[in-house]
């Protein structure tokens, strides 16, 4: 057997009464974020475009409601609207190993899909986890750092084949179906990181394509058209192409051992994972000490290798973002903003301060620099080290092993709850919100998923 006939086989046998309690209430923390962000991200600059090119496909038999809007449209566009609006805040989650954000993909594919075939809670629960386990190891396989070095994005490219699977799995694809609609992905898989040259809205495109691409091709599956059977291994597949030192071994290593689910991270910081770790840091260092922006000397922050060229380079760029995309990967921006507003949540990601006096007097004393030391740690841990002089010339420092929202420094459900309330509290009421996460925290009871994806219509 090849290894994408394994994988398909690996993933039709992912049956729900296989799947673990702390799984199951996994899924369910992980899909109350992705809701939370994505009715939120609904409401961004970026969607409201993708909002009118749905709508001339709106009204249609069997459409499917997109979240926080009052749109129903073709199944592939909603799959396109929800993940560019979840994708829109940098809030969703994300796999430090693989550098990517499954949610997004694989979660907008498999509620598209599953209104479309008025599919169970625990159908739904099933197909994230193997669309999270697909779209995770081959972002490990590629080699993240790799790559990005060829200008891919991995959730755009990964996340396609992680949809696929998602919506072949709802559509109950058995695993020939599964290998062509993953071979069908992959002729769409695709993301370019130069977005990052002038903060350009495609990187959360990349989230709502993957989406839609994975729908479509898991919806050709369905109807008899083919993709190849060895796209993840073969001479011109996903792993050859997409990487210079790929290595397809890593796709089976660990399978559900345990599912990568439980390794998924959840952001509390509205910007690129890179930052994260160093604005802990910061905050840390400023509220033990009560340090205000005019004490501050010297912010001396140090970034992983692997997203220093995401964070801090150009140099030039970083310190003169002109976009709140700009701002999201803008180190120095980062740094500055939590300093003077104590948060870097969705309000300081805006662009009032993007060009805020404040800040950007702030910025130039942010100093960015790889360091061997955390590196020798990584990907098993993201460390992060900061180190701030003070105008008197005293120093503070602080360091951690894993940002908050890692698996290891984990966001409690209460605290899930009240990011989800946050941000889905622009849309809905407090008793709506208070529905939803009663529906999803019993998402296991519920007997077709349409029930709740019709309370998520914007009142």
């Amino acid at each position: 057997m090849n290894l994408t006939r394994e994988i398909a086989q690996l993933c039709y046998e992912v049956q729900f009464e296989n799947i673990s309690d702390e799984i199951q209430d996994r899924v369910k923390y992980l899909l109350l974020d992705y809701l939370g962000v994505a009715i939120r991200g609904a409401k961004t600059e970026s969607s409201i475009p993708v909002h009118r090119f749905c709508s001339v496909r709106q009204d249609v038999p069997g459409g499917v409601p997109v979240i926080a809007t009052e749109l129903r449209v073709d199944a592939p566009y909603a799959a396109l609207a929800m993940g560019v609006a979840a994708h829109s805040l940098e809030l969703d989650d994300v796999v430090n190993a693989a550098s990517l954000h499954p949610a997004v993909s694989v979660m907008s594919a498999a509620l598209a899909a599953g209104y479309l075939a008025k599919s169970s809670g625990q159908e739904l629960i099933a197909a994230i986890v193997a669309g999270y386990e697909v779209t995770v190891k081959l972002g490990i396989a590629l080699d993240p750092a790799a790559h990005y070095a060829r200008g891919f994005h991995p959730t755009g490219t990964c996340g396609t084949l992680g949809a696929a699977v998602a919506a072949a799995k709802i559509f109950k694809l058995d695993p020939d179906g599964i290998t062509h609609a993953m071979g069908i992905a992959g002729s769409q898989a695709a993301g370019s990181m130069e977005f990052l040259a002038d903060g350009a809205y495609t990187k959360r495109f990349h989230a709502g394509w993957s989406a839609h691409s994975g729908l479509i091709a898991a919806l050709l599956a369905k109807e008899g058209f083919t993709g190849p059977q060895s796209i993840i291994e073969g001479r011109f597949g996903f792993l050859h192409a997409y990487s210079g030192s790929s290595d397809p071994e890593k796709v089976l290593a660990g399978w559900g051992r345990p599912y990568e689910v439980m390794n998924t991270s959840i952001k509390p910081h509205a910007c690129c994972r890179y930052k994260q770790g160093a604005i802990d840091c910061i905050l840390q260092i400023v509220n033990d000490n009560e340090l205000l922006p005019d004490d501050i000397e010297r912010v001396q922050v140090s970034i992983l290798k692997a997203g220093f060229a995401l964070v801090a380079e150009p140099p030039d760029k970083k310190m003169n973002p002109s976009s709140v995309v700009d701002a999201q990967f803008s180190m120095p921006f980062g740094a500055a903003v939590a300093i003077v507003n104590g948060s870097a949540f969705l309000d300081q990601y805006s662009l009032e301060n993007v060009s805020s006096p404040g800040i950007r007097e702030l910025m130039p004393r942010v100093f960015c620099t790889e360091d061997p030391e955390i590196e020798k740690e990584f990907p098993q841990k993201w460390p992060a080290k900061v180190e701030i002089t003070s105008k008197v010339g005293k120093k503070y420092f602080a360091r951690l092993e894993y940002p908050k929202g890692d698996p290891e420094n984990p966001l409690t459900w209460n605290e899930i709850i009240s990011k989800f309330a946050s941000l889905a509290t622009t849309v809905f009421s407090r008793n709506v919100c208070s529905d939803i996460v009663t529906q999803v925290r019993g998402l296991e009871n519920m007997t077709e998923v349409v029930e709740l994806i019709n309370q998520l219509k914007k009142p």
